[in-house]
């Protein structure tokens, strides 16, 4: 039922997108001629803009018989996407959808909605916006990172993540708060999986069956797993003149079994205090997390302490609690004036680690050096080199070099989760991006 409404939300929300662009089009006055000399009007600006992008990228890592060749990498592209925002007196809004192509690996191409909401500006009162909006939680809306590989807030579904629901965001003098509730997670659109066709990581159900040593039974189970329901965020920056940007965010719901036994209900929560300094032209972002899936131990996957989650058209199972320590530093003071094709380049160093409650499972750590640049005006960049002994975005070598598998839970990819395979990864990206 709830699928339903958001596929019906989700598609009103389009619809009222694309009938407001006709409905209030700009229009061109005609120029009146007069017997004096009357300066035409100028043309009214649309309060509908469209754009775009196409981002291609470059890879090498640690990676056997997958996508990136191992000598000298390899080139795809990665993702295209249309975009419109609306800004018509109050009333605003933003409709975008997102194809990812067949590459790296995958069989399939699949795409998503992304972001879907109309939202009004209230003045003082501040801004409402419904419909798949972004979660309010972190310093800042992508979290610490800059980096095109994020930190790993992002992989457990704390950081960019996009739901169903409503958000009110005012600013308070030097406090700015963020109060939301949502429905549900965004809804599944076109993939090859049951419910991992989306752009941020969430709770998900999947078709797979898992055995006692956890060995993975590939799409030979009734669909099982989790859904998100009915979730609160609250979020508090505070500005503290000259010294930093202090917050705290806070994030609780409701899980929705289906198959995973005679308790078929869960809950999950998650805190996190987060900090922004900047000293001259450096700025340094910290965040401290914790989180939980509370759900019951009998599963289809065998082990309450993981939880599948899915995003990019692929499930596995997270661990279901840790803590996540992540820090960020990028430096901003870099002339590019004397440059004429480089607009600006912002170089950076991530870390960012989860921690597990259990004391099997290994730390699943994620360290990034890179540079962001915009050159030639419309070409926004990324160079990274990322290392990992638990992000399967990474790389999938064993420790022995030899090729990781989706095998089996507690000893197959470096992931998430039990991260039973604990080897170091190492990845160089290159991410070309065309906005229009």
């Amino acid at each position: 039922m709830h699928k339903q409404i958001g596929f019906i939300f989700s598609f009103g929300i389009a619809f009222l997108l694309i009938f407001t662009a006709f409905a209030i089009a700009d229009t061109t006055e005609e120029t009146v001629e007069t017997v004096e000399a009357v300066e035409a009007p100028e043309p009214k600006k649309s309060p509908i803009k469209i754009g775009g992008a196409m981002r291609v990228n470059y890879i090498r890592g640690s990676y056997v018989d997958r996508g990136p060749g191992e000598k000298i990498g390899d080139v795809d592209i990665e993702i295209f996407r249309l975009n419109a925002d609306l800004d018509y007196n109050n009333i605003i809004g933003r409709l975008e959808y997102r194809w990812y192509p067949r590459y790296f690996g995958y069989s399939h191409g699949y795409s998503m909605i992304h972001t879907a909401w109309l939202g009004y500006n209230l003045g003082d009162l501040g801004t409402v916006k419904a419909g798949i909006v972004r979660v309010p939680f972190g310093p800042t809306a992508y979290g610490v990172s800059t980096s095109w590989f994020f930190d790993q807030h992002f992989y457990v579904g704390l950081a960019d993540d996009m739901d169903l629901g409503i958000r009110w965001t005012d600013t308070l003098d030097k406090l700015t708060l963020d109060v939301a509730y949502y429905l549900m997670s965004e809804p599944q659109t076109i993939g090859g999986s049951l419910e991992s066709s989306r752009y941020a990581y969430d709770i998900v159900k999947w078709k797979e069956k898992i055995d006692a040593k956890g060995n993975v039974e590939w799409g030979t189970a009734d669909e099982n797993g989790f859904n998100e329901q009915h979730q609160f965020n609250l979020r508090a920056i505070y500005a503290l003149e000259n010294i930093a940007d202090v917050g705290v965010s806070l994030q609780y719901g409701l899980l929705k079994g289906t198959n995973v036994g005679d308790d078929d209900s869960g809950n999950h929560y998650a805190l996190s205090a987060h900090m922004k300094n900047t000293v001259s032209d450096f700025t340094l972002y910290s965040q401290f997390s914790y989180y939980a899936h509370n759900i019951a131990d009998k599963t289809p996957w065998g082990t309450g302490d993981l939880i599948p989650m899915g995003a990019y058209d692929f499930a596995w199972p997270v661990a279901s609690k840790g803590l996540i320590p992540a820090l960020s530093l990028r430096y901003g003071g870099i002339d590019t004036s004397s440059i004429s094709w480089i607009d600006s380049v912002t170089p950076y160093a991530e870390w960012s680690t989860i921690l597990k409650t259990v004391d099997d499972y290994n730390a699943s750590m994620l360290v990034t050096f890179g540079a962001s640049w915009t050159v030639f005006g419309d070409l926004y960049v990324y160079s990274d080199f990322a290392l990992s002994d638990g992000n399967s975005f990474v790389g999938h070598r064993t420790a022995d070099g030899e090729k990781e598998g989706s095998g089996n839970i507690y000893t197959g990819a470096g992931d998430f989760g039990a991260n039973g395979n604990n080897a170091l990864n190492w990845r160089l990206n290159f991410n070309f991006g065309y906005y229009f």
